[in-house]
């Protein structure tokens, strides 16, 4: 099993490419691993990236077989540009949106405390091309704080950008999933778990032009057998 951050250029014609969201990278090297073991003349490579950057590597011809997005949005917009097999979606695992800070930092009790001055960096995935940013966006949008903390946003290309700055104490709060802050125990705080505005949950589908069609739904039935719903509970992944 290989993991990339990016493009799955070192993949090679006969590994099965698995292209999924970046919140999804401890657990999906767990599933790849386990699926391995049990399928042993498959070489799976998962490429990890925030899912509207999946996405557009798969439209632009990039190698993949799978595509496992953080929402909704970005499956739909796959669907609309024919860029999956529409019969073979299915939504997997669920997830929670929590406000993170450095361990140790300034105390949070609500969404508001987030515009007070000890608060100056606050950090989320960009809404335009992140899913956790489209839930963030969401929630702060609920709660009238978008344009209030406008001037203190700092928006990351992926959820796991987002995580390390908060770890490296870069911001003072940032938003993630909850099994994204399970990975930094000991690192963060979670000051806040927040209801999001549309439920965060995860589809999976083979992708249209999948050289691999076969074991790509193979894959599939993987991550949603007893076994693959184990071990994203063990990541601490909601059952969908």
């Amino acid at each position: 099993m290989l993991a990339l951050a990016g493009l799955a250029g070192s993949a090679h014609a006969d590994d099965l490419v698995v292209s999924a969201a970046s919140s999804l990278t401890n657990a999906f090297q767990s599933v790849a691993t386990a699926y391995e073991a049990v399928h042993p003349g498959t070489h799976v490579v998962l490429n990890f990236a925030s899912s509207d950057t999946l996405l557009r590597q798969i439209a632009n011809g990039a190698p993949a077989d799978v595509f496992a997005s953080a929402d909704q949005v970005a499956m739909d917009k796959a669907q609309a540009q024919q860029a999956i097999a529409p019969a073979s979606r299915v939504d997997f695992a669920a997830n929670q949106l929590v406000l993170i800070v450095p361990t140790g930092g300034a105390k949070v009790t609500t969404l508001d405390d987030l515009t007070h001055a000890s608060f100056k960096r606050i950090a989320w995935g960009d809404p335009a091309s992140v899913p956790v940013g489209r839930y963030t966006q969401g929630v702060l949008d609920r709660a009238g704080l978008t344009s209030r903390l406008e001037d203190k946003a700092v928006l990351t290309a992926n959820v796991r950008q987002c995580l390390d700055y908060v770890v490296r104490g870069e911001v003072d709060a940032g938003f993630v999933y909850a099994t994204d802050a399970a990975i930094a125990r000991g690192k963060v705080d979670v000051a806040l778990r927040i209801p999001s505005t549309t439920p965060i949950t995860y589809p999976i589908a083979v992708v249209a032009h999948s050289r691999h069609a076969d074991e790509a739904r193979a894959f599939i039935a993987f991550v949603r057998s007893a076994r693959g719903q184990a071990l994203l509970a063990d990541a601490g992944f909601l059952a969908p």
